[in-house]
């Protein structure tokens, strides 16, 4: 409200929100820290029923509270499984909100909780995976509702900041950014991909012994890879089918893309088809970057 109580109606794209749930040990922190650094004004463990306070006091404050991260947490008391009213009552104010839902796979939740010798906030009197259980139900509606949802299942602390500041520092937010992610089939597909791209059926570098110990990032690799019959209109192909899409995704309000490019281990062929594909996307004037999930596991 202003000084006389008559109620503010932002302007939808003066001040930019960017509301930050997801699973305890998933990276929650980490993200925070990451929004900061590319400017943003983050509120930790905010209660909920709060968020249109917040979002009404930024776009009051101006300045550089108009970039404002809220980090919602199931350990606060007034969490609740209703983001998505939550995230709509702020549309019907004129805000746009991003919502990222930060996430990692049990297995490797375990293991964080157990390094650091700390339980769950919902395990209670039970086991750490209970309370894993019990939190992944209650954000089940917040997790179907996110704009962009980060794996940290293979991320160490400084690739989960850079993947942040890709995502929200810099350029136009609210362009259709695109990620290009390699990986190996054999470590499961990401959970986040909107398209997942098969490059199994060109020649495996791993069978060529001076190749093997290389990847695709490194030019021998790539050229091998390249150079096979087809490749090159693989790539163009899906560069093409993603130049076509992109204009609708924008329209209908989709900010983030992830395109999962996979071969056997993750090393040689989905890498250099990647970076190829970037490449490609870029050269087109679309926002893309490569990103190798499973590159250096083997």
């Amino acid at each position: 409200m202003d000084p006389d109580g008559e109620v503010v109606e932002p302007d939808e794209g003066g001040t930019d929100l960017v509301v930050v749930t997801g699973v305890s040990g998933g990276g929650r922190s980490t993200v925070a820290r990451a929004l900061e650094n590319v400017g943003y004004y983050v509120v930790d463990n905010l209660p909920q029923a709060l968020m249109l306070d917040m979002a009404q006091l930024a776009f009051q404050a101006g300045g550089a509270a108009r970039r404002t991260a809220m980090v919602l947490d199931v350990r606060s008391r007034a969490f609740s499984t209703d983001l998505a009213g939550a995230v709509h009552a702020l549309r019907d104010r004129g805000f746009s909100p991003r919502v990222v839902f930060v996430d990692a796979d049990d297995e490797v939740l375990i293991r964080r909780f157990e390094s650091v010798r700390r339980s769950h906030p919902l395990q209670g009197d039970g086991r750490l995976a209970d309370g894993i259980a019990a939190e992944r139900k209650l954000l089940e509606e917040a997790r179907e509702q996110a704009d962009v949802i980060i794996d940290t299942s293979h991320l160490n602390v400084n690739q989960l900041r850079r993947r942040v500041e890709e995502l929200f520092g810099g350029e136009d937010a609210r362009r259709l950014r695109i990620t290009v992610l390699s990986f190996g089939f054999k470590y499961g597909l990401p959970p986040d991909a909107d398209y997942v791209v098969d490059a199994r059926f060109l020649p495996n570098p791993f069978w060529v012994p001076e190749l093997r110990d290389h990847t695709g990032l490194e030019e021998a690799v790539s050229n091998y890879v390249l150079g096979q019959e087809g490749a090159n209109n693989f790539v163009a192909s899906y560069a093409n089918l993603i130049a076509a899409t992109a204009p609708g995704f924008e329209r209908e309000g989709k900010r983030y893309l992830t395109v999962a490019v996979g071969c056997t281990g993750g090393k040689h062929r989905s890498v250099a088809i990647a970076e190829e594909l970037t490449a490609q996307l870029r050269d087109i004037r679309l926002s893309a970057h490569a990103s190798h999930r499973d590159l250096g596991r083997e």
